[in-house]
């Protein structure tokens, strides 16, 4: 299940929030067909495109 949250600058998460996050560090990554586990190449290309929006919102 997924849940999304706004979070506005400045503001903390609550513990319930808090909570669920702890909650779900312990549950395992699951990868599906939809989702599949990313090759190596894969990921330095996925780590490559997030190192280059970061600097363009910096701007």
């Amino acid at each position: 299940m997924i849940k999304t949250y706004i979070i506005e600058s400045g503001q903390k998460p609550t513990e319930e929030q808090l909570k669920e996050v702890e909650e779900a560090q312990k549950q395992p990554i699951t990868f599906d067909e939809d989702c599949q586990e990313l090759s190596p190449a894969m990921m330095k290309a996925f780590r490559s495109a997030v190192i280059q929006r970061n600097r363009r919102k910096k701007a």
